[in-house]
């Protein structure tokens, strides 16, 4: 019997449907046990993770039988592609599946950011009534977006946007000029500077490669409006954390979100720490209920064809 390894959690139902025609070793705990994954992928055929565990040439070494990755996501960063087509591995994102809950994300932590009255909570209990400083929110219709990545799950949030009536705009060299998705989404093409000086919100959906790195940095920060908001869904490494801590704090920027990091988790004593107008959450994004059953039923679907071929 085939054997596949599941090294993050993964939605039950999509497990159990594995069951029965393959041997599962689902073992999320192995993303933090590196000793253990190497040993337990020995034998496996098929190996299924998130973002945290990372398929280089030492698992491969550890596992010559394995013939696919199932990835639960879109982000490859964690993965070596390359050594995977060079030992004859397949690689299987599950691109779409968790397009809207990415989406969703972005326009709703923009929205909170931009209306700035939501974090109010704690003082008003405590019988304070801010109501005169929590009068100054921005709406969010007219407003205009900026997409740093204009693929699947950027037009998906300009689709979002444009409902709340956003005017958006988007930065993506990968798409040509005259690539009809331009007209088709009604989204306006910028380049990367010009797209960060008249964006109110940008949001960031590219991948983490050796140009993206410390893309969004302290200079390019000053080119945005000083009470823009920045949305980073995509990877930690595209935005200098330190210089977006430093710009927050001097209200060189209205405020951030920020979903992924340089380092996961998040280390304590970390620059954002205490930052204001700053949303912090642990690369969630693209993880609800619907997008975890979504995202998890695609890849095992992917892999039992794969593997009973």
């Amino acid at each position: 019997m085939k054997r596949i390894v599941i090294s993050e959690f993964m939605d039950v139902p999509a497990v159990d449907s594995l069951r029965g025609t393959f041997d599962v070793d689902y073992a999320p705990e192995l993303v933090d046990d590196r000793a253990g994954l190497l040993a337990r992928v020995a034998a496996a055929d098929a190996l299924i993770v998130r973002n945290r565990t990372r398929v280089d040439r030492e698992v491969l070494a550890a596992a010559p039988g394995l013939r696919a990755v199932g990835r639960l996501g879109v982000g490859l960063d964690n993965i070596d592609v390359s050594a995977c087509e060079a030992a004859g591995v397949a690689v299987f994102p599950a691109t779409g599946a968790n397009s809207l809950a990415v989406a969703e994300y972005v326009i709703a932590t923009a929205m909170v950011l931009l209306r700035g009255a939501y974090l109010s909570s704690a003082e008003v209990a405590a019988g304070h009534w801010p109501r005169a400083r929590m009068s100054q929110g921005r709406e969010t219709a007219g407003k205009t977006l900026g997409l740093v990545g204009f693929g699947g799950i950027g037009r998906m949030t300009a689709r979002l946007a444009q409902g709340l009536g956003m005017r958006v705009l988007a930065h993506d060299p990968a798409l040509a000029p005259d690539a009809p998705a331009w007209a088709e989404c009604g989204v306006g093409r910028r380049e990367l500077d010009a797209l960060l000086a008249e964006a109110d919100v940008v949001s960031l959906h590219v991948p983490l490669t050796a140009s993206t790195r410390g893309l969004v940095d302290a200079a390019r920060m000053a080119r945005m409006k000083p009470d823009a908001i920045l949305v980073n869904t995509a990877r930690g490494g595209v935005v200098d954390e330190t210089a977006l801590a430093a710009a927050l704090r001097h209200g060189k920027l209205g405020g951030a979100a920020l979903d992924v990091f340089d380092d996961e988790p998040l280390q304590a004593g970390s620059p954002l720490a205490g930052a204001p107008n700053l949303i912090l959450t642990p690369h969630v994004g693209g993880v609800t209920r619907e997008s975890n059953e979504r995202v998890s039923s695609l890849i095992a679907e992917r892999i039992r064809m794969f593997l009973s071929a």
